[in-house]
């Protein structure tokens, strides 16, 4: 008995030890280490509240529960009280993150949050098992294979959708619009995300799709609107900038995507509580596309690094944001590795955009909002005329058969088409620079 009383006190005494090293460092950060309110005073009576249920537990849990443990959960459940972005990194989660903003990691390819409980998807990645198997930005997963999300944590709940590349998860969803949930088969691959593609629309005019702001996204920019004006023979006349379901990403590789565009100014500032967290970014005096007019589709997906971009060129006027409401990311998340090889995900400051809105709930608007909108092409139930294409035996015209250049042409022709948003930037691109003549 004795012995287990030592060990409690032992406990007690490491608990108390960290938690008024963590309260030292906060009151250290005071000028001339002076207490400015009560609620810096050491909180004595919690932490015994504390110690007390971390002692209940060791003793009365149905199962022997190791202090590491509880000490971890503590860790976790203090940073995800705080907001929904601060989390607690494991060693083997802190490795996924620096996959992630590398380009290349395991799983399904899908960025999530947490919303009621649920996970809620702020959207799939371009060319991923997620995308391909129809998950859209706004779904809530509710279940995973036949285990409930409802008590997960986060971080659990993205380590079960990860695995071995080749096997397969069954995720329920619930999509606004639809009376029941969806039940779809996903099977886990290696995700290589190539942040940037670009593709001619028209002659003279681009565009540009970036999915996710990784650390090579800026260099790839560049590349891809020197492939566009080779391949045009000149400066464009105008370009799509496509950041719809983009889940943003690493903040230097927002500003310079920001800074391919605008010859001077703020680009984006952030502010916080500790003086490293306060940074201004500005442009510097060079614009890759020599002026031309740029339109940006956002939608609901587009979040924090896709919203510092967007709100730059839209605060800068060098661009005309069209499409739906953003999703509303505005704050800055540190890494702080500790020891172990683990890390805290923490929020230290909140971003502006040049004209100094926050965009933290509220999102951008966009200068041009479209609705959601699915195109289908008709048929026609009225007379047809015939043509000479349509006779039997009738003559080629001499051109030979469809080359692949002329059939992948076609192959985007039908794909604008098809692409509502995309339209109609394409056709606000044109009017723009007629009317610049």
């Amino acid at each position: 008995m004795l012995k287990k009383k030592n060990i409690f006190i032992l406990s007690l005494g490491i608990m108390l030890g960290v938690f008024m090293g963590i309260c030292g460092s906060v009151l250290a950060e005071r000028d001339n280490g002076a207490l400015s309110s009560d609620s810096e005073v050491l909180p004595y009576e919690d932490l015994r509240t504390f110690t007390e249920i971390f002692g209940r537990i060791k003793r009365d849990y149905v199962e022997s529960v190791s202090d590491k443990k509880l000490l971890e959960d503590a860790v976790r459940g203090m940073l995800s009280g705080l907001d929904p972005h601060s989390a607690y990194l494991a060693a083997d989660e802190y490795q996924e993150l620096k996959e992630g903003t590398t380009g290349q990691f395991g799983g399904l390819g899908i960025e999530v949050t947490m919303e009621n409980g649920f996970i809620k998807v702020v959207s799939p990645i371009d060319d991923t098992p997620a995308q391909r198997a129809g998950i859209k930005a706004g779904d809530l997963i509710v279940r995973l294979d036949d285990e409930p999300v409802k008590g997960l944590s986060l971080a659990d709940a993205v380590k079960k959708m990860r695995g071995e590349p080749g096997s397969k998860i069954v995720l329920t969803v619930v999509r606004e619009g639809m009376e029941a949930p969806l039940r779809l088969t996903l099977t886990r691959d290696i995700i290589k995300v190539k942040s940037v593609k670009s593709r001619m629309l028209e002659k003279g005019y681009g565009y540009v799709r970036i999915s996710s702001f990784q650390s090579g996204t800026g260099e790839g920019l560049k590349e891809a609107l020197a492939a566009l004006k080779k391949e045009n023979a000149g400066n464009l006349k105008g370009l799509v900038l496509d950041l719809r379901n983009n889940p943003g990403g690493v903040l230097n590789a927002a500003v310079e995507v920001s800074d391919a565009f605008i010859k001077s100014g703020l680009i984006v500032y952030t502010e916080g509580r500790i003086e490293n967290s306060e940074m201004r970014f500005n442009a510097a005096p060079n614009d890759l596309l020599d002026g031309a007019p740029i339109v940006v589709l956002i939608n609901a997906g587009s979040a924090s690094a896709s919203e510092i971009v967007a709100g730059a060129l839209q605060d800068q006027k060098r661009a005309v944001i069209m499409g739906e409401k953003s999703f509303g990311k505005g704050s800055v998340q540190t890494i702080l590795p500790t020891s172990g090889g683990a890390a805290v995900k923490l929020t230290t400051a909140r971003y502006y955009t040049p004209s100094g809105r926050s965009i933290q709930a509220e999102g951008i608007e966009p200068d041009i909002t479209l609705a959601r909108v699915k195109l289908e092409a008709l048929e026609s139930t009225e007379f047809k005329p015939v043509k000479e294409a349509d006779l039997s035996h009738h003559l080629e015209n001499g051109k030979g058969k469809e080359s692949k250049s002329e059939a992948k042409d076609k192959e985007d022709k039908d794909a604008l088409e098809k692409d509502y948003p995309l339209h109609q930037a394409l056709t606000l691109l044109k009017g723009i620079a007629i009317m610049g003549r």
